[in-house]
């Protein structure tokens, strides 16, 4: 037959110089999981997701002692304020930031973006005022790029047969980044008043009391930057010289498709941002819960205490698809939530014991839904557009997570104000509205 005397279609044609020919002809005669290149992503997604969250647990004390607020109860709509100015920064820099991964590299995008974490972070700590706490946030959200080109590249430094896990470590890294943050801010936040012989009076961290969480997770930071020396560059760069185009791209039916006409890619980002909304206004109002007076609802905790929990994904991935996993865990979040208000009522060790293992399986559950949306996200699109899709969907979830701060923070501050209400009283309306978002999300992952 004809057919059979025809040559193949495409040809594997590899390029000496090019940076992304070397990792994909060492992906084909290196079979095994690349080690080495996933603990390098573990390292930098984890400096990138630190200080996301870590300012929660002293973000209500730090504004009390900025005595911005002029009641107890509308400390909350402030914190909203700077726990929002991060993400807003991301949503105006993350497709240029995308587009540059593109353009230039994956690897200069992450390295800038670990160094900015250096700089802004630092400075963060150093507030004096409630203006240049929001003006520091806010630039190291600009800055701070890296986590969508991080997406790309954990798909592309592995063979296929290892994306999920890839994936998986990234949100994992990501996840413990969002709980050891704010481990470190409540252990270390205010140090001369629970380290007295540590950080005595008139000391620079007695000074600036908020510093020390802040300049550890900046010196981790630069041990990142400096460890991301050591990352292969995957993006192709034939040249036009070679007339010839990326393997990858060639292989896609439409290298050229527009982002906003590719469905797959946007009812996963659509989705994405409903359940990051969730995510990053649950762990604003869980913060400002746990440390709040218990007569105003909360279970007034010191920020020592308020810590949480996680881990898990692939083999369950490769059983049931990540589809599945990101359904079942929405819907198990639905009642889990609904049982934080049956947690207020307890005390001592009981308190203790539920509330860390509610934070353990709620972030379990979350993780797994947002390690399926990246999955779907970076098999919607050729290598040759994952830095900008990536970065579309961090625009998109960075604009619903600057959101998901500030109306966390006002929702619960109106919580505090509705404590005798006949209908959902205080934070009983608070996990109901975080219910209503859960369940929005869940309804589009049907849509794809």
């Amino acid at each position: 037959m004809a057919a059979e005397n025809q040559e193949p279609l495409l040809e594997k044609i590899y390029y000496e110089n090019c940076p992304g020919c070397k990792v994909d002809r060492l992906k084909e005669t290196k079979l095994g999981i690349p080690y080495k290149e996933l603990s390098f992503i573990w390292i930098v997604v984890l400096c990138t997701a630190l200080p996301i969250s870590s300012l929660f647990p002293f973000l209500y004390f730090m504004l009390r002692d900025f005595r911005i607020a002029t009641n107890v109860e509308d400390i909350g709509y402030y914190a909203g304020y700077v726990g929002s100015a991060y993400m807003f920064g991301r949503v105006l820099t993350s497709i240029f930031w995308g587009a540059v991964a593109d353009r230039y590299g994956r690897k200069p995008v992450i390295m800038f973006g670990t160094f900015s974490v250096v700089i802004f972070n630092t400075l963060f700590g150093l507030s004096t005022n409630f203006w240049m706490a929001i003006t520091t946030r806010f630039l190291l959200g600009c800055f701070n790029g890296l986590l969508g080109p991080m997406k790309a590249y954990a798909c592309e430094v592995c063979r296929d047969e290892y994306q999920a896990l890839s994936l998986s470590l990234l949100s994992s890294a990501k996840g413990v980044g969002l709980i050891l943050g704010p481990a470190l801010g409540g252990f270390l936040a205010q140090p001369a008043d629970k380290y007295p012989s540590l950080f005595p009076d008139g000391s620079l961290f007695a000074t600036f009391p908020y510093f020390l969480p802040c300049l550890c997770i900046s010196l981790y930071a630069a041990a990142a930057c400096i460890a991301s020396l050591w990352l292969p560059e995957t993006l192709h760069k034939h040249g036009e010289s070679s007339g010839k185009k990326n393997i990858e791209a060639a292989n896609s039916t439409d290298s050229k498709e527009s982002l906003w006409t590719n469905w797959p890619l946007i009812s996963s980002i659509i989705a994405y941002c409903v359940f990051s909304l969730h995510d990053t206004a649950y762990a604003e109002i869980f913060s400002l819960w746990a440390v709040s007076p218990r007569n105003l609802g909360g279970l007034s905790l010191t920020t020592q205490n308020v810590v949480f929990q996680i881990f898990l994904y692939p083999v369950v991935e490769r059983i049931f698809g990540h589809i599945k996993i990101t359904r079942v865990a929405a819907i198990l979040s639905v009642p889990l939530l609904a049982s934080y208000t049956l947690i207020a009522k307890i005390s001592g060790i009981s308190l203790a014991l539920a509330l860390n293992c509610a934070s353990l399986f709620k972030n379990v559950l979350s993780l797994a839904i947002i390690t399926g949306l990246f999955i779907l996200q970076n098999k919607a699109v050729p290598q040759n557009q994952r830095g900008a899709a990536n970065g579309l969907a961090m625009t998109g979830t960075s604009l619903f997570k600057a959101f998901g701060p500030a109306s966390g923070g006002v929702l619960f501050s109106w919580s505090q104000t509705r404590r005798d209400a006949s209908f959902l009283p205080g934070t009983q309306m608070v996990f109901f509205i975080l219910n209503v978002v859960e369940v929005i999300g869940l309804l589009m992952t049907f849509k794809r």
